[in-house]
């Protein structure tokens, strides 16, 4: 048996605000609409369905394995949107990136605060 994740669904304050906030950080192709979702399809045929919540978003953790030919794009694109970024999940570790596992990663803010991560290494 086979058991893959196939999406996952993002509740946000504005789903437009946040689906392009990550395709655009991430470099990936702009969200699609589907009912009244908006769709982040990733390289492993897993999607990111960003729905609009009324009220508080409760915080979530979302990690990105990319390439190490593409971390300096990435982390490029968030420092030139001014970004606060750490090396942890814990915040501690303000304004440097980690380097895990012979890999580097970086934490970051989504327009809702739920923490977003880009690593290398697993």
């Amino acid at each position: 048996m086979a058991i893959k994740l196939n999406h996952t669904i993002i509740r946000s304050s504005d789903k437009e605000k946040a689906a392009n906030f990550l395709t655009h950080i991430l470099g990936l192709p702009d969200p699609k609409p589907a009912g009244h979702f908006l769709v982040v399809e990733l390289d492993n045929e897993v999607s990111l369905d960003f729905m609009e919540k009324e009220g508080d978003v409760a915080h979530q953790h979302y990690a990105f394995q990319i390439e190490d030919a593409d971390f300096d794009a990435v982390f490029g694109r968030i420092k030139a949107a001014s970004i606060d970024y750490w090396a942890d999940p814990a915040r501690s570790q303000p304004g440097e990136i980690n380097h895990r596992n012979g890999g580097r990663g970086v934490y970051f803010p989504d327009p809702d605060g739920h923490l977003l991560e880009v690593l290398t290494r697993p």
